[in-house]
């Protein structure tokens, strides 16, 4: 079963691929899948960002209510 991704995780994953950037440790045949597979990372984040502020809007309105 696979894991599911989590913020923590996929952020952790950019830093290590910006890094990797950074020091010049990828060569070109590998640079086109690092800047994919930021680009995917960086969309999960968007996406968890924008369902977790909906999340916490829903609760804080359930307060409010109160």
């Amino acid at each position: 079963m696979e894991q599911q991704l989590t913020y923590k995780q996929a952020t952790e994953e950019i830093e290590s691929i910006v890094a990797q950037l950074e020091e010049n440790k990828l060569d070109v045949d590998e640079l086109s899948l690092k800047v994919q597979r930021v680009s995917e990372l960086i969309t999960f984040c968007k996406i968890k960002l924008h369902s977790t502020e909906e999340e916490v809007e829903k609760i804080l309105s359930g307060i409010e209510t109160h």
